[in-house]
Order: C-alpha cells, then sequence, then structure tokens
C-alpha cells in the first residue's frame, strides 16, 4: 500500500493578504470536508538564498492512504467543492501533482 498525494501548488497572488484571508477562513474548510484525507500539510514558499521569489507561494499537500482512498475522497462532492473554490481566491493560478510517498 503506498500512500498517496495530491499537491496543490499555488502561484503568487494578485493580493496575498486576501489570498491568506480567504485560504484560512473559507478555503481550508471547505478543503477539511473531503473524505479519506490523512491530513493536509500546508506550506509556505520563502524567497531563495539570493532574494529571488520562491516557485510556488504556498503549496497544500493533501494525503491518502492509498490510490483508491485519494480516488475516492478526490471524487467525493466536497472534493468538487474545494477544487471548484480556487478559482475564487487563487488569483495567480494554480497547478496539481499527484505524486507518492516512497
Amino acid at each position: 500500500m503506498t500512500q498517496m498525494v495530491v499537491n496543490v501548488m499555488y502561484n503568487a497572488p494578485a493580493d496575498p493578504q486576501a489570498f491568506e484571508r480567504y485560504y484560512a477562513e473559507t478555503h481550508m474548510p471547505i478543503a477539511a470536508k473531503i473524505p479519506s484525507v490523512e491530513k493536509i500539510v500546508l506550506l509556505k514558499g520563502m524567497a531563495g538564498a539570493d532574494g529571488s521569489a520562491p516557485p510556488y507561494y504556498r503549496v497544500a499537500q493533501i494525503y491518502f492512504a492509498d490510490e483508491a482512498a485519494m480516488a475516492s475522497g478526490m471524487s467525493s462532492p466536497e472534493a468538487q467543492a474545494a477544487t471548484a473554490d480556487i478559482a475564487n481566491f487563487a488569483t495567480g493560478g494554480a497547478s496539481v501533482l499527484i505524486t507518492e510517498v516512497v
């Protein structure tokens, strides 16, 4: 059984304060309802050693026990609601990368 991770990588938003407020108060409560999720890890990009902007503003890692749990959770109405909500705050856009823990 291989643990699976859905990584949502957010580009820099037009208004970081508005992003953070919406993300914490509205989006994460929606995402927290996705079934079969083992844990969610939230990361915030930091400037490089040379002061360069990070490639992503934020990354959310959503962990599932295995591929079946991920498929079930991500096909749920709760996951569909969380996915649809991204357009409401991620003004810089977002990408998704599916990974396995090795």
